[in-house]
């Protein structure tokens, strides 16, 4: 099949095979480049391995620390006349590329909220590495059914106490538009935890201890987002904000909790990026794609295997005390929200009219990188060769 990128809305409905295992490849030459880090970890679970930052985190475990990891996530395959996602193309080209070398890689495709997925895993640890000393949790979904009650929770964007409207960018129409989102109700911030917040993340560790398969020494990770003054009233402060209280109130309970094994747990705050996730968001992408513009002019801008790789080299296995911030987070997210960079934001954020966001942004720069995490616009890859979208694990 010769496959193209088919746009609708904020996703694309096609995935390349070749351009997906091309792009995983550049971020395992990445890692491969960079001097190793100190005492990495060795045996390693994922959950939300297939994409952006946890597909990071699994490269750069696999061929940072010659680790064995189990990665967990829900995919697509290839129905025969739909290729499969994204994220089920760059899973089969990781474990390709981990075998070649004889790293253990194997790969749990389901619903990371419920129990048979943890059982399944549970089941791998026990059969192939009788424990594991690291588990990022890098979870994004809009809804989760409840394991225990059957219960379904669905996430939500919106603002607490008063409605909210701002200017966001519409990539379908490429013009700007004002956008007002209502207040949030106590139904929509809870269910948003249920969803975003560390219930799971707690269940994933919960249920590893109980079968005492977390090594001395053990270390979790969640991922999380701030974000800056621009997106506060909508982010941080919003329900999602509230989610993310959740998950940082998390960590600590986690900590307290692993104390016996010697175990830690973090919430690393990363920082803007273009994923399926934050494509979805209104007013985000315009932040991001004026924050681009200004990283990348100053030199400091970093994708997302840079991200990682930075967070386990120079934090988590930097054989130096994990420092966080006064409420124990990684901030990763530090040269986002640099001063210099925050001002020139809040300068452009006001200027920016349809005349002039070519020239104030980095809209082209966005673009590429969506189409990058389909398989798409990678100038290796030849879009009109006939490739094989029926891959299997």
């Amino acid at each position: 099949m010769i496959v193209q990128p088919r746009i609708r809305g904020f996703i694309c409905t096609t995935a390349h095979p070749v351009g997906c295992a091309v792009q995983v490849q550049q971020q395992i030459d990445y890692v491969r480049c960079q001097p190793s880090f100190t005492n990495g970890p060795k045996k390693v679970v994922v959950v939300g391995a297939s994409t952006g930052y946890g597909l990071a985190s699994r490269i750069v475990s696999a061929f940072g620390s010659q680790a064995a990891t189990i990665g967990v996530f829900f995919e697509k395959e290839a129905d025969g006349k739909r290729t499969a996602t994204a994220g089920w193309y760059n899973s089969i080209a990781f474990e390709k590329a981990a075998r070649r070398e004889n790293l253990y890689a194997k790969s749990v495709n389901g619903d990371a909220f419920s129990d048979e997925v943890k059982e399944a895993v549970v089941d791998l640890i026990k059969k192939d590495l009788d424990s594991i000393d690291l588990l990022i949790y890098s979870v994004a979904a809009p809804r989760r059914i409840d394991s225990k009650t059957g219960q379904t929770y669905k996430s939500v964007l919106k603002p607490i106490g008063k409605s909210y409207t701002n200017k966001s960018f519409n990539f379908d129409t490429n013009r700007l538009e004002t956008i007002t989102l209502e207040s949030a109700s106590e139904e929509d911030i809870r269910q948003t935890i249920a969803v975003m917040g560390g219930d799971d993340w707690k269940l994933w560790i919960d249920v590893l201890s109980q079968n005492q398969l977390l090594a001395n020494g053990f270390m979790t990770v969640a991922y999380s987002y701030m974000g800056p003054e621009v997106t506060r009233d909508i982010y941080r402060n919003g329900t999602i904000g509230r989610a993310k209280d959740h998950l940082e109130a998390t960590a600590h309970q986690l900590a307290q909790q692993l104390q016996t094994i010697h175990g830690r747990a973090f919430v690393s705050v990363n920082k803007a990026l273009v994923t399926q996730s934050s494509s979805a968001i209104p007013f985000i992408p315009l932040y991001f794609i004026i924050l681009t513009k200004i990283m990348k002019e100053k030199g400091i801008y970093e994708d997302c295997i840079q991200q990682i790789y930075r967070l386990f080299a120079q934090h988590l296995y930097s054989g130096k005390n994990i420092m966080g911030d006064s409420q124990g987070r990684i901030r990763i997210d530090n040269l986002e929200l640099r001063e210099d960079i925050q001002k020139e934001v809040q300068k452009i954020w006001p200027q920016i009219t349809d005349d002039n966001i070519e020239k104030f942004t980095d809209i082209s720069g966005y673009r590429e990188d969506f189409l990058k995490l389909f398989g798409f616009g990678l100038p290796s890859v030849d879009y009109n060769a006939d490739v094989d979208i029926d891959l299997k694990f």
